[in-house]
């Protein structure tokens, strides 16, 4: 028997209405134990200690210089619930107090109502009625791809508590639509009311209390018929069951294993689901997802004949190397269309180019956007071998900008040696410039017989003002500047910095070879294969 053991014995044989003496003797140990171990039972009760192995509480100070104002306190108190301890005791040494901030303090900290929180309710919705969504980033370590950072979108139905998982690359807007539709067909229907935190694919902003969808997503939401629920800000609890699914996820998906790559981190899931995460039965609802959902699936909006269109339409110009950007990799399009501004569809797996007549002029191959600076050529797409076949393409082109144009490409390849060249990156300036004001400069180098590429661009410089930044660039590369960090300035140096180098060159001829200097000396007495170490001022 422990020493545990043996205590609560001696107390239990107490409270039967056995003598000191007697568990004494009949448990063979000292009778002044037995006295020791009963007294501390007994203050223990008395004093209301939960437990004896406790430290005691921390009794409150109370200070008999505060005793005389304590109806000035209450007094400000219930005029400035607000008020704060520091402001009180302003009030009371202007009154004479001379007692100490901390007792104040916790005096205050007694006496002043601390606001509770709300309990969260939980409540239970009728099949179909509810649906969650939401995203979570992760960044996890693949062992062909490295450490990289991915995004799991996940819906949830509120009643059977089957959800939908996919890991993307981005949870852009084009994403997030497509993963709803992926969702859907998942759980074979649409759930009549969705909520949804503050996402700018969802929210655009809030005005007067009320949430302003954003429109295209507003579009999507009517299509399939169900109604958009926005959360109120910094209140995760409302939509806690899909909150709770990421935790669950994370502890049974995730934990524990190793992934080869995105789309085997997305193969692993889709097993998950239908192996662990939907047969496992749910703590709340005492049944399995995927037999609650077969009570659910009718009770869901169906699904309609054609599905939403997501893919994304974006305006590009034809570079001069002959490619179109997106997502930072280059994507050719036909020689002829360098300088023109093309619509250009994405897909989830394809990138369509196309011309001023709507035509399919170039078709690719999404390039991943973990990657950047790929190129996707098409040999077709290259200039063809004939030089007449390349100047009538010119020809063509530059007719379309009027016949200004024509004529400053007439004088060009008359004047220039590399005139074909130089009347692509001609058309490449409208990526920069606007069309009006390249016509005005060619106009001008026309009046003046100054046929080149190098003429156009001064005149352009003196009269014309450029695109801005943001017109320039395209979408991919404005969201990846904003998320630049910013970087710390850099002071500027001391005038007196500024001084010494003044004086650099009439040190140098101080310091000629006959009269090495004293720097110079110390240089020549090691000798050692190891570079030097230039500070940062040096380098």
């Amino acid at each position: 028997m422990n020493r545990d053991e043996e205590n609560n014995e001696i107390i239990r044989r107490k409270q039967a209405g056995q003598s000191l003496r007697g568990i004494a003797r009949d448990m063979g140990i000292d009778r002044k134990r037995v006295t020791r171990v009963v007294r501390k039972h007994q203050q223990s009760r008395e004093s209301g200690v939960v437990h004896p192995d406790l430290p005691p509480g921390k009794k409150p100070r109370r200070g008999r210089a505060l005793k005389p104002y304590e109806s000035t306190l209450n007094e400000l108190l219930e005029r400035y619930p607000d008020i704060t301890a520091v402001r009180l005791l302003e009030e009371l040494r202007a009154l004479g107090y001379t007692g100490s901030y901390t007792v104040l303090r916790e005096w205050v900290k007694q006496v002043r109502k601390q606001p509770r929180r709300p309990p969260v309710i939980r409540f239970e919705t009728p099949p179909g009625a509810q649906a969650q969504m939401d995203w979570a980033v992760y960044d996890i370590d693949f062992t062909l791809e490295g450490r990289r950072r991915v995004n799991l979108f996940s819906y949830l139905l509120s009643y059977s508590r089957r959800q939908y998982l996919c890991f993307t690359p981005q949870q852009d807007s084009e994403a997030t639509l497509r993963q709803h539709i992926r969702a859907f067909e998942h759980l074979g229907g649409v759930a009549a009311k969705c909520l949804y935190d503050n996402m700018k694919v969802v929210v655009q902003r809030w005005e007067d209390g009320y949430p302003v969808y954003n429109t295209r997503f507003l579009a999507f939401a009517a299509h399939y018929g169900y109604r958009p629920v926005a959360c109120r800000p910094r209140r995760p609890q409302t939509k806690g069951k899909v909150e709770r699914a990421f935790h669950y996820a994370e502890k049974s998906l995730l934990n524990g294993r190793t992934f080869r790559s995105l789309e085997h981190l997305n193969e692993v899931t889709r097993w998950w689901l239908e192996n662990v995460a939907d047969v496992r039965v749910h703590r709340k609802t005492k049944k399995r997802p995927i037999d609650a959902h077969a009570e659910e699936q009718p009770r869901l909006l169906p699904l309609p004949a054609h599905h939403w269109d997501t893919a994304q339409v974006v305006y590009r110009v034809a570079r001069p190397e002959g490619w179109v950007d997106y997502r930072r990799n280059h994507y050719s399009v036909p020689w002829r269309y360098i300088g023109e501004l093309l619509p250009v569809r994405v897909t989830e797996d394809e990138l369509l180019v196309y011309n001023a007549q709507m035509e399919i002029v170039a078709k690719h191959a999404l390039l991943s956007s973990h990657n950047s600076g790929l190129v996707q050529m098409d040999p077709a797409h290259r200039p063809p071998r004939s030089h007449r076949v390349q100047v009538e393409q010119l020809q063509q082109r530059f007719k379309e900008l009027g016949d200004i144009a024509v004529r400053f490409l007439e004088g060009l390849l008359r004047r220039q040696r590399y005139g074909k060249h130089q009347a692509t990156r001609v058309l490449s300036l409208l990526r920069m410039w606007n069309r009006e004001d390249l016509l005005a400069a060619m106009d001008r180098a026309v009046r003046y017989h100054a046929y080149s590429l190098s003429s156009l661009e001064r005149i352009l410089a003196i009269q014309a003002t450029p695109k801005s930044l943001w017109q320039t660039v395209d979408e991919d590369q404005q969201k990846w500047l904003e998320d630049l960090p910013q970087t710390e300035t850099t002071e500027p140096n001391d005038s007196s910095e500024y001084q010494r180098l003044l004086f650099d060159d009439q040190d140098d001829e101080n310091n000629a070879p006959g009269n090495p200097s004293d720097d110079d000396q110390d240089s020549h007495d090691e000798d050692t294969d190891e570079p030097p170490q230039l500070s940062p001022s040096d380098a």
